[in-house]
């Protein structure tokens, strides 16, 4: 049997959220012609999507230009990482509905710096991976070459 197998192990979509849930801080990645950009970003899961807050500027612009986006959240202990991947469109809270029910969530700048809007992600796929540590495999079936 292949090692990988046992060390590598796919995430389910609720195991994705389960994951998700435990995290504050991801990773955005926009994309405006042919240029990507990744933005380290603070934010919130609930109900089945992401929420972040941001100022004017270059995340909220390119979002604007180009909504689909992915969005990396990782951790790992000394036995274990698991990294997943949000693929799905990123839009700008406009109404006031919307806004009240993102302020409710209790999502906060970890900058002192004002951020009035709020961003929701909705994600179309979630692909996710668990990761088992542990010494790399002998090479070619022998201890040392």
């Amino acid at each position: 049997m292949d090692e990988t197998q046992d060390a590598v192990a796919r995430l389910n979509d609720k195991e994705c959220w389960e994951r998700l849930r435990t995290q504050q801080l991801g990773r955005l990645v926009t994309n405006v012609g042919d240029v990507l950009d990744i933005f380290p970003v603070n934010y919130v899961a609930d109900a089945g999507a992401l929420y972040f807050r941001t100022a004017e500027g270059s995340k909220l612009f390119e979002l604007t230009v180009n909504d689909e986006v992915l969005f990396e959240v990782d951790d790992h202990t000394d036995s274990d990482a698991w990294s997943v991947v949000v693929r799905g469109w990123a839009k700008r809270l406009d109404t006031a509905d919307e806004v009240e029910a993102a302020d409710g969530l209790g999502l906060h700048p970890w900058v002192p710096t004002l951020k009035y809007n709020y961003v929701r992600i909705t994600p179309h796929t979630l692909t996710g991976r668990a990761f088992a540590f542990g010494p790399e495999p002998d090479r070619y079936g022998i201890a040392e070459y």
